[in-house]
């Protein structure tokens, strides 16, 4: 079928059952960002294919509601769809729901998929709904009459995670775990959101692309512990060792089942935020429903020792495959050119060349000129433009190795670059080392941070329409909590900043059809000091290693702070990756980090 038989479908269904208007979202029933195909309705219905966005029917209508990181994409891949991009004008907010006001009969009846809507989020849209006496209504079943050959469940196989390199075994971390459930008086403990699985049991999967991650939920006990799976996906070896540990295997369908047998002044602790509508149901009114506990998100943010050193050593290895790239980049865009889709690949085999590497953390965005405008670009086999030696290109790419995962964005120039492409660089590089730089006192949040790298940006009155940094896990999510840097005071942005949290620093500016640039490199919350007046203060140890293009840099419009900094940080770029090089590769790094 085409986009435009899907969507006629989907009225006729309307019609059938009743509703006026059906509420697509894109997650799946753990309220995850990245999905397995079972749950990518959304580009199959519409053909968007960003990570994020929400789809409204009704009989006369159709929209995708997204962010402006997705709007340049948005509106070419929906051209001729039948559905119309409709621009979030402030990230994560629901402002679909007061179009559907607008836009719905009073008393009118909205479908929507039960698994994927969060039991929270139900509670805050029905109270806004309830003014004009529109009702959600569970339509699950919609999506199954007409999504005809949908993927089914993965079927990946999970593998032990090793000790040596999470730190941590399993029953150190559930007995942590344990104790805050003593402290709060919590009975049962369930883990819904699929990397805190990951990382509480110390498993790793393969059900959904760039993530190491599996379906399943955990329920914690104080004595022993639960593991919903499909229980294919172990081995008998892996179970064997589950069972010494006190973990017992349940069949992932028997969730529900488990929780609506729950015994009497039961207290049952989850974030509501990742329980869906359906599992929310299965939940018996006697149990005692603590929905804000976060165990599991708060203790896989703070990065342990050994997580970090890893992490640490990762990043020489990953700048060693980016310097073999941007060589073979150079060197293909003066010779006749490479295409955006083919540097990514070779990209992949660059890294497929070190240690412990197991896949990208993302599908790498590789945006030459006008391509590099669009945030989360992806460059098409049989579309991509030809990388030549001339102008910018941007190259935002990680990679997932056992002992920790990367990301990474360089902005370099191929030749030929503008005066106002180079202040426009500089002026994001100052953003960056702001915010590198900055020296915090203990409690201090995302959202109190972030401006220190849009500063610059304002004062040039430009801005850039993502966040400013997210948290990274360690051989899990790329984007990952609880901590974000972020413009709102709510959120991932309003969690107060603690030691051992690995986040991003990539502020960025895009001018559509003409370039982009964004500088990334991942930072480390550490302790910087502490004083008798007023207490702690942490800072960032950027440990990201590879360098910044001094050849885009406007040396003039950096304070002496920024120059020290930026010296400073080639300076350990050069250190950590020249020992494992020589030859002509240690000739280009001395001189691209060489002190301007």
């Amino acid at each position: 079928m085409t986009y435009i038989e899907k969507l006629a479908r989907f009225r006729e269904k309307l019609a059938v059952y009743g509703l006026d208007a059906m509420l697509i979202l894109h997650t799946d029933s753990h309220q995850g960002e990245y999905l397995a195909g079972h749950w990518m309705l959304m580009p199959w219905l519409t053909g968007f294919t960003g990570s994020a966005g929400t789809v409204v029917i009704t009989r006369d209508q159709a929209g995708v509601w997204t962010d402006s990181r997705y709007f340049i994409q948005g509106e070419a891949e929906l051209r001729g769809s039948g559905f119309e991009l409709m621009k979030l004008q402030i990230p994560h907010t629901p402002e679909y729901i007061e179009w559907l006001m607008d836009n719905c009969p009073e008393g009118g009846k909205i479908g929507v998929d039960a698994s994927l809507l969060s039991a929270s989020r139900k509670e805050g849209f029905e109270e806004k709904l309830a003014r004009k006496k529109l009702k959600l209504v569970p339509a699950g079943h919609v999506i199954n009459e007409i999504w005809k050959n949908r993927p089914s469940l993965p079927q990946e196989a999970v593998v032990e995670h090793a000790v040596a390199f999470a730190g941590k075994s399993r029953q150190e971390k559930i007995e942590v775990i344990r104790q805050k459930m003593d402290r709060d008086g919590i009975d049962y403990y369930l883990i819904i959101a699929l990397d805190e699985i990951a990382w509480t049991f110390n498993l790793r999967g393969k059900d959904v692309s760039y993530n190491p991650v599996f379906y399943s939920y955990g329920i914690i006990l104080k004595e022993g512990a639960l593991l919903f799976i499909d229980k294919n996906k172990i081995d008998q070896p892996l179970k064997r060792s589950l069972e010494e540990d006190g973990i017992q295997l349940r069949d992932y369908g028997e969730i529900e089942t488990f929780l609506s047998q729950l015994p009497e002044q039961t207290s049952l602790g989850l974030d509501a935020r990742k329980l869906s509508w359906k599992l929310n149901d299965s939940i018996p009114e006697h149990a005692r429903l603590r929905s804000g506990i976060k165990y599991a998100e708060y203790l896989k943010g703070e990065k342990n020792s050994v997580e970090s050193g890893h992490v640490r050593d990762v990043m020489v290895r990953d700048g060693l495959a980016l310097l073999g790239f941007f060589r073979w980049l150079e060197a293909r865009a003066a010779n006749g050119g490479v295409s955006e889709y083919e540097a990514g690949l070779k990209l992949e085999e660059f890294r497929g060349m070190q240690p412990n590497y197991v896949g990208p953390s993302f599908n790498p965005i590789v945006g030459y000129k006008g391509n590099g405008a669009i945030v989360h670009y992806r460059a098409d086999e049989n579309s991509s433009s030809i990388i030549l030696d001339n102008g910018m290109l941007l190259v935002d790419s990680g990679g997932q190795y056992l002992d920790g995962t990367t990301d990474i964005t360089r902005t370099i120039s191929l030749g030929n670059t503008t005066e106002e492409e180079k202040r426009d660089f500089t002026l994001v590089l100052k953003g960056h080392i702001q915010l590198a730089m900055a020296i915090f006192p203990e409690g201090t949040k995302g959202y109190q941070l972030e401006s220190f790298a849009r500063m610059p940006i304002w004062k040039a009155q430009m801005n850039y329409g993502h966040g400013t940094g997210h948290g990274v896990g360690f051989y899990l999510n790329v984007h990952e909590g609880p901590q974000s840097l972020g413009t709102s005071a709510s959120g991932g942005s309003a969690v107060p900043l603690k030691p051992g949290m690995l986040t991003s620093n990539e502020p960025g500016l895009y001018h559509k059809d003409r370039y982009g640039i964004r500088t990334e490199n991942l930072v480390l919350v550490q302790e910087e000091g502490t004083t008798d007046s007023y207490g702690k203060f942490l800072s960032f140890e950027t440990i990201t290693l590879f360098p910044i293009d001094l050849n885009l840099v406007v040396k003039e419009m950096l304070k002496q702070e920024e120059l020290d900094w930026l010296n400073n940080y080639h300076k350990l770029v050069y250190e950590k990756l020249s020992p494992h090089v020589e030859g002509d590769d240690k000739t280009w790094l001395e001189n691209a980090c060489r002190k301007i």
